[in-house]
């Protein structure tokens, strides 16, 4: 068995490896085609702040969640205990804020 190759067997060979060639290129082409590029970094910054989001929006609904669970018992009534002394001390808080302003008028 001898390895010799006919003239159209390598003339056949070269056309197959210009066309895989010309393929290879084309991709290449549109790879770097700044359209392409310019989308492929707007995915990527899509994907970023929607993954940030989401994470934000987890972490925003598990401390409301947990705050939730400091003034609402399991069955969703309100825990007294600790809803009045908040509540007076917001009544407080305004009052002295209001008792403030009212002096700096005067």
């Amino acid at each position: 068995m001898s390895d010799a190759r006919t003239p159209a067997q390598i003339e056949a060979d070269i056309k197959s490896r210009r066309d895989q060639l010309a393929v290879t290129l084309d991709e290449i082409g549109v790879r770097l085609h700044p359209s392409t590029v310019i989308g492929d970094a707007k995915a990527k910054v899509a994907s970023a702040v929607d993954q940030t989001a989401g994470r934000a929006f987890v972490a925003v609904n598990r401390t409301v969640s947990d705050v939730r669970s400091q003034f609402v018992d399991e069955d969703g009534a309100p825990r007294l205990e600790r809803v009045v002394p908040v509540a007076v001390m917001v009544v407080g808080l305004v009052g002295l804020l209001a008792f403030s302003a009212r002096r700096r008028r005067a």
